[in-house]
């Protein structure tokens, strides 16, 4: 699989979220800046750039997969990753809640 961008690192926050590794000087003109996430999504930016940008600021991988502009391929490598995380925190996958 061939991204123009890099995949962030995904955590476990602390309420046991799976979410990318947010970039805080990005964070910080999303929230400072004239512009929004309802600006941005009008504006023609192509998908892989708006794949990132969600990474970035540090979204939830489960909302991820749910963008329309994803790619099917991260999504699954990122769900991969998370089913990793997982496994190795020792948080118990089969119970229901």
């Amino acid at each position: 699989m061939t991204t123009k961008h890099p995949i962030q690192p995904i955590y476990l926050d602390e309420d046991g979220t799976a979410r990318f590794k947010e970039n805080k000087i990005v964070r910080f003109l999303l929230e400072a800046g004239p512009y929004n996430m309802n600006t941005l999504a009008l504006m023609p930016f192509n998908n892989e750039d708006r794949e990132h940008f969600a990474q970035l600021i540090g979204y939830s991988v489960s909302g991820f997969g749910d963008l329309s502009y994803t790619n099917p391929d991260v999504v699954l490598k990122c769900d991969e990753e998370v089913e990793r995380l997982l496994r190795t925190s020792g948080i118990d996958t089969d119970s229901s809640i």
